[in-house]
């Protein structure tokens, strides 16, 4: 698998890195890029059906970059649900025989993943070696095994480091004090809203879970205060960004600036609604294409929103750095019964050069929906605010009304359809 392996070149204790891929050139990094990107569109069309069809007018042989890649149409989640449908249970999705998979979990829609027998299939354990999880480490694993992959992909990660895992699973928190008082595990991967009730709780009953010094957090939020919570606790927190679908996409380091990308996927920052990289800095739809031969995904848009930061990290790690989950951009609302999506927007702003960021905002006003197109500009006509409102009636099939602004004036957030309907 590309850019995952572990090399055994370096010795991590002395290093701090879990192999030489993470210090790589960026030279070196995009030439195995695209070799690996030819590699894996080839083992898509030939071993998983869906892909053979999806991308039938695709020659591996082209795709030499990221610029090549970005002209590959996106695969969205949404889409999934409907493929397994057709073909149950992964619809022609798999690029290995359905016996080599270990695993089928389901995530809401249903949609189903699965893992392997392949060490550390969901690639955490890097992730968990940057958080400073190490061999012989006890940890306590309170992510769900529950249908969802969330416990397993953590569980193999650690065992993948040499650490013994508790699996503590969702709930029963009192019971999760008695094993952590007893067992002394000296880690808490998990959800860090869980981990602030576990610290309360212990509190309130006494308990001593002193052990833990270290967690490794995900699947939501990780404010600064909470953060600052549990190192007043002496409890050093990082967190990991990642899917079912796609195992590990991006993790912190000690550095603690930004999230760096991980070595087996490729991640694009793309305009919501289409497949178009944006420029770093900018906020768009995070899409990845994972070098996993078993669930070859190329360019699959994962719905959520982040940004490139540049340089590299201050730790040493030379891969690409976002920003973190910075929301959803799947902003699909109805008005006046007609649905309208970020798509449709990106149209508009195709058919209007001229204009800069797009914004529309959908608000209630005198019982009824109101449609206000924001539209940065310098100057403006009444003709060209026609010519816009015409298209906006022509694609979103609902009257809208456009308003030009300065230019850099809306938010650099990643938002193209904003909902700010109150009703009362």
């Amino acid at each position: 698998m590309f850019g995952y392996a572990h090399t055994g070149a370096l010795d991590m204790e002395r290093t701090g890195y879990f192999d030489t891929l993470e210090t790589r050139s960026a030279e070196e990094r995009e030439m195995a890029l695209a070799a690996a990107l030819r590699a894996q569109i080839t083992h898509a069309k030939a071993n998983a059906p869906f892909f053979a069809e999806w991308l039938e007018d695709v020659d591996p042989a082209a795709v030499t970059g990221r610029a090549a890649l970005a002209r590959l149409p996106v695969l969205r989640k949404g889409n999934l649900g409907a493929v397994q449908k057709k073909k149950p249970p992964m619809g022609g999705l798999l690029g290995v025989p359905l016996a080599e998979v270990q695993h089928i979990f389901m995530s809401p829609g249903p949609i189903f993943e699965i893992d392997t027998v392949e060490k550390d299939y969901f690639r955490g354990a890097r992730a968990m070696y940057a958080a400073g999880f190490r061999t012989g480490d006890i940890v306590h694993n309170t992510f769900s095994y529950h249908l969802t992959p969330a416990g397993i992909m953590m569980e193999t990660a650690a065992r993948a480091l040499g650490c013994i895992v508790v699996p503590g699973g969702v709930g029963q928190t009192e019971l999760q004090l008695d094993a952590i008082e007893a067992i002394r595990p000296v880690g808490y991967v998990g959800t860090p809203s869980f981990l602030k009730i576990l610290l309360e709780k212990a509190a309130e009953l006494g308990k001593d879970i002193s052990s833990i010094r270290k967690a490794f957090v995900g699947a939501e939020a990780l404010p600064p205060s909470l953060r600052q919570m549990f190192r007043d606790r002496g409890i050093s927190t990082l967190q990991s960004y990642g899917t079912a679908d796609l195992g590990t996409i991006a993790y912190e380091s000690q550095a603690l600036e930004g999230m760096i990308v991980d070595e087996g996927v490729v991640v694009e920052i793309v305009r919501p609604g289409t497949g178009d990289p944006v420029a770093d800095g900018e906020v768009g739809e995070v899409v990845v294409t994972t070098f996993s031969k078993a669930y070859p995904l190329v360019r699959f848009g994962t719905g959520d929103l982040s940004a490139v930061l540049p340089g590299i990290s201050p730790c040493g790690r030379t891969n690409m750095r976002i920003k973190g989950w910075m929301g959803r951009a799947d902003q699909r609302t109805k008005v006046k019964g007609m649905f309208v999506d970020p798509e449709q927007i990106a149209l508009i702003a195709r058919r209007h050069s001229e204009l800069g960021r797009l914004r529309l905002v959908v608000d209630w006003v005198d019982q009824q929906d109101v449609m206000i197109l924001k539209a940065e500009l310098a100057g403006g006509s009444t003709d060209l605010a026609k010519s816009v409102e015409d298209n906006v009636q022509s694609v979103c099939k609902v009257r809208g009304r456009v308003e030009f602004v300065p230019l850099g004036s809306l938010p650099n957030d990643g938002k193209v359809i904003d909902d700010v309907r109150k009703y009362s």
